[in-house]
């Protein structure tokens, strides 16, 4: 029987530690990171499995903050920052109104998201030349 291959090594590019400031957001962040590895599932939003809304929606609820299970609405949901302003716990957005991708920053300029189909729950630099905004749940 095909067994799964299994969760890739850890992004070997330099990764800020999680932000240990108290906030919401950084609350959000710690939440995520304990899910690196897990795989991409189309809709998931549980440890089981996650997309890139569900993984955003989950770890915000975990902290109290409700969010919808699209980007679209989760692009509406939270209050638009300028991209300097960046803070963890931010939603970046790819797509028409936030409507194609999701992904929560970490600091230091990664961010973690689960991207596609085949991948897992990873972190990555954010390529600014995609995003076009940046929200603040709470």
């Amino acid at each position: 029987e095909p067994q799964a291959d299994p969760a890739p090594a850890a992004d070997p590019a330099p990764v800020a530690p999680p932000p240990t400031d108290g906030s919401i957001g950084a609350q959000a962040v710690a939440v995520a990171m304990q899910y690196l590895g897990t795989p991409y599932v189309w809709g998931g939003a549980s440890p089981g499995g996650f997309d890139c809304s569900g993984l955003t929606m989950y770890a915000y609820a975990q902290v109290g903050i409700s969010l919808s299970h699209y980007t679209g609405d989760q692009w509406n949901e939270g209050a638009h920052v300028p991209a300097d302003q960046l803070l963890p716990g931010d939603l970046v957005f790819w797509g028409p109104g936030g409507s194609r991708h999701v992904g929560l920053y970490v600091g230091g300029g990664m961010m973690i998201h689960a991207p596609y189909t085949g991948a897992w729950v990873s972190l990555r630099r954010v390529d600014w030349s995609m995003i076009v905004g940046v929200s603040r749940p709470g």
